[in-house]
């Protein structure tokens, strides 16, 4: 019985088979030349997350419309299928073809999130793929890395013999342009890798990474730029996609509007990874929904930034989109809003009943401190409208332990629900008033203003948060949801970590750690033992770092200058906001990546 009947076999017997089994409506064909390059884009997290991500869609469909390249998909299977492949001794596959992963000339990984580190190690256990580097040989597929955790890539790094920070559109076309070439002229895995270094974005572990004097950054080998694909009216966007045979967890048809952010929360790593500020005209973007909603036949449309209330002419836009998502049956869905951009006459028409906001902090003071320009006045304005327009149930997004925060912005957030509750009640509306209120731990990020912050004590957290449930458990209609706070702990050490945590994660991996992400998985004393049996100090990656020292992530200029970083961590202490960059450029350094602005 050969591999792909084998594992026809095995799928029978595990949850959602069709996870597994490709052939969805809009699969791009995989009958090209012989000679075409095959790549399997790999997803560490589950069908249903990974067909979600509208970065998988664009690379995955780009890619396939090459005619020397080969692009499947491979995403991790949910914990039976790992249990099954592991006891048959049968290598992971693609999905398309069911061909081993290490028989494919390239393998990438879009690597979204700290705590799915350990899966992109069991993916590559599975397919019997040497995890570091420097064990594979030509006859191994070159392995590539991407995506937002390129922000800091060492804890990794030394897996990968390619990594591309930036715009994958362009990295990942040059890259696959040198394949091609270099092909021809019977150049070696080795020889690709290296002439990789040529590619803007592009990183190569083995020659590109931090000097250390001691366990002290003092230079780096190379700086790398990222890769920016300036225009995004020109850009690559797939609208033939791939409609799901699982239900997504995102199961709709998504428009990117623009990238990056104009707005500068200081502890947001997004915001300033994803400058210089890019936007699509609206009539590219209706042409696109268009294309998208007749090509796909999804019942749902939903816009994709940073911050969709920033868009230029937003309503007009929301408006026409209406019109056209009406003619094909389909509803348009809004994203959650900044406070300051609220406008009832356009949020209606998203038709729903939820509205989501995130004030991020529970007084004025500590909004001014992370730059969330929106003041109490907003709140009240966009509570009010809400409760007009009918809208009866509010989801709040804060952070807990931001710098500089004490119980009094604790004890805000409190009061910014009595507050929503308030106005319900003048209105007569509060028994039909939900509220959804949700915390996550501040997690110092780097390519941020708050990069050298120290991150707070878990017992500091968990007093935190028992106060909030204390304080909220008396109102009936308001729900307290709170992330793990030791789960959080890891997140924060993998952000600013360094290379010597590559261990770390395998030996982690080894005691039976995947699917961290996943409560129900996430064992914390695993790790800590991984920590204990590798002998590495965890508590030192918490403390904060002194400024005037090198982070082993700063030779990756993302755009935004380190001068500017230390002016806003500044201001932040000294409770000054900065305004918005629409209009007014405020000098982040990314200007000179491409056009940046609104």
């Amino acid at each position: 019985m050969n591999i792909k009947d084998r594992l026809l076999s095995i799928y029978k017997g595990v949850s959602k088979p069709a996870r597994y089994l490709g052939g969805e409506y809009n699969q791009p064909s995989m009958d090209k030349p012989s000679d075409a390059t095959k790549m399997c884009l790999c997803f560490p997290d589950v069908y249903e997350i990974a067909m979600s991500n509208v970065g998988i869609r664009i690379l995955y469909h780009m890619l396939n419309e090459r005619e020397d390249c080969v692009c499947e998909r491979c995403f991790m299977p949910w914990v039976d299928l790992v249990g099954a492949l592991k006891s048959s001794g049968l290598p992971l596959c693609s999905i398309e073809t069911m061909t081993p992963l290490a028989d494919f000339d390239v393998v990438g990984f879009s690597i979204q999130y700290e705590l799915c580190y350990t899966n992109v190690v069991a993916m590559m256990d599975m397919a019997g793929i040497p995890l570091y580097a420097r064990d594979r040989d030509d006859s191994h597929p070159i392995i590539i890395a991407g995506g937002p955790c390129m922000a800091n890539p060492e804890p990794f790094a030394e897996y990968f013999d390619i990594m591309t920070v930036g715009d994958g559109e362009k990295s990942l076309t040059e890259l696959f342009d040198l394949i091609s070439s270099m092909k021809d002229s019977g150049a070696t895995k080795s020889d690709i890798i290296s002439r990789a270094r040529d590619i803007e974005g592009a990183i190569v572990p083995s020659m590109d990474y931090p000097i250390y004097e001691g366990d002290k950054v003092v230079s780096f080998t190379r700086t790398v730029s990222k890769a920016v694909v300036k225009d995004l009216d020109k850009a690559y966007y797939p609208t033939s996609i791939i409609v799901p045979s699982v239900e997504a967890v995102h199961d709709r048809a998504v428009l990117e509007l623009y990238r990056g952010c104009a707005n500068g929360c200081r502890f947001c790593q997004a915001c300033f990874f994803y400058r210089p500020i890019r936007i699509r005209k609206p009539d590219t973007c209706l042409r696109l929904a268009e294309e998208l909603m007749a090509n796909t036949g999804f019942e749902e449309m939903s816009l994709s930034s940073l911050s969709t209330g920033d868009y230029p002419d937003l309503k007009g836009l929301v408006s026409s989109l209406s019109t056209l998502t009406a003619k094909y049956g389909c509803r348009l869905s809004l994203p959650s809003l900044r406070l300051d951009s609220f406008e009832g006459e356009f949020v209606s028409e998203s038709r729903t009943n939820s509205l989501t906001f995130a004030p991020e902090a529970g007084t004025q003071r500590l909004r001014n401190v992370i730059n969330k320009n929106i003041s109490e006045e907003d709140i009240t304005k966009t509570i009010e409208i809400a409760a007009d327009l009918g809208y009866s149930s509010i989801k709040l997004y804060f952070i807990i332990g931001l710098p500089t925060e004490t119980m009094e912005d604790i004890e805000g957030i409190v009061g910014i629900v009595e507050k929503i509750r308030g106005i319900y009640y003048r209105k007569g509306l509060l028994k039909k008033l939900k509220i959804v209120l949700s915390t996550a731990v501040f997690i110092p990020k780097p390519a941020t203003p708050f990069q050298w912050e120290g991150q707070l004590p878990v017992e500091e957290v968990q007093r935190r948060q028992d106060y909030l449930k204390d304080a909220l458990k008396k109102y009936r209609n308001v729900n307290y949801n709170w992330h793990d706070s030791l789960s959080s702990i890891l997140e924060a050490v993998f952000a600013v970590g360094d290379r010597k945590l590559s261990k770390v994660i395998e030996k982690a991996y080894q005691l039976g750690c995947i699917y961290d992400s996943w409560s129900e998985y996430f064992d914390y004393d695993k790790w800590m033992r991984a920590f204990e049996e590798t002998g590495i100090d965890y508590t030192t990656y918490l403390n904060p770092k002194p400024v005037e020292d090198l982070l082993c992530h700063e030779y990756i200029d993302i755009g935004v200058t380190r001068r500017y970083f230390e002016k806003e961590r500044r201001l932040a202490y000294e409770g000054i906001s900065t305004p918005s960059c629409i209009g007014d450029c405020q000098g982040c350094g990314a200007r000179a990546k491409g056009d940046c602005g609104i």
